[in-house]
């Protein structure tokens, strides 16, 4: 007769094992949907396996058994645990979630326990950080970025700035040839009036326009 595998928690043996219980909870969750018979089943994932066992400690040793048993639920590192009734599962860690012991009067070394396992799986690789936004993981290739317009943009936006400075300059001559109606050499009789609003609201613009013109260009320099 074959000896049936005694399971083993960690580096404890649990030899008089009397019941040993796994639980799964699938995970779906019901949601009513107006006009449909029954609920709609949703999962977002299973919870941890859970696995129940009871037994006994027996013999001299029962203490020292019991002080190790003790010991991993109090410290509450992950183990590993093999049996039988785990065998198809990918079972990799576990930690205690409960235990219980008892020892009844006229029954010396023996002691009742009961052990409540939880799978503890391990974490997903944590999250790295990367440059231009996290967006290099694509490739710029399939954001339809060609590397090199890069330095086409540069350029261009050198380009628009000396045009604004261009235009600024323009701007104040008009300014100098309002400003010299305005003190009584010139007279038009109000007909810079219009060039004058029109001045004001263009210069606001380039201003905006130049200040944009030139950080994109520090960013593309950069």
């Amino acid at each position: 007769m074959a000896t049936r595998p005694i399971p083993l928690l960690g580096d404890i043996s649990l030899e008089f094992v009397q019941r040993i219980e796994h639980s799964l909870d699938a995970g779906w969750a019901p949601t009513r949907v107006q006009g449909l018979d029954g609920d709609v089943q949703q999962r977002s994932g299973r919870p941890s396996h859970q696995v129940r066992i009871s037994g006994v400690l027996i013999g001299e040793g029962a203490r020292d058994a019991l002080g190790k048993l003790q010991a991993a639920a109090k410290t509450g590192e992950e183990l590993t645990f093999t049996s039988d009734i785990t065998s198809a599962l990918d079972l990799q860690k576990v930690v205690i979630q409960r235990f219980r012991a008892e020892e009844m009067a006229g029954r010396p070394n023996r002691i009742q326990y009961d052990l409540q396992l939880a799978e503890s799986p391990p974490l997903p690789p944590p999250a790295e950080l990367s440059g231009f936004g996290g967006l290099d993981d694509f490739g710029l290739g399939d954001l339809g970025i060609d590397p090199g317009v890069l330095g086409d943009i540069q350029g261009l936006a050198g380009d628009i700035a000396s045009a604004v400075d261009k235009a600024v300059g323009a701007l104040d001559a008009l300014d100098a040839l309002a400003n010299l109606a305005s003190s009584g050499g010139l007279n038009f009789s109000g007909l810079l009036d219009p060039l004058n609003q029109a001045t004001g609201s263009v210069r606001g613009i380039s201003t905006s326009f130049e200040q944009a013109t030139r950080s994109l260009g520090a960013i593309f320099s950069s």
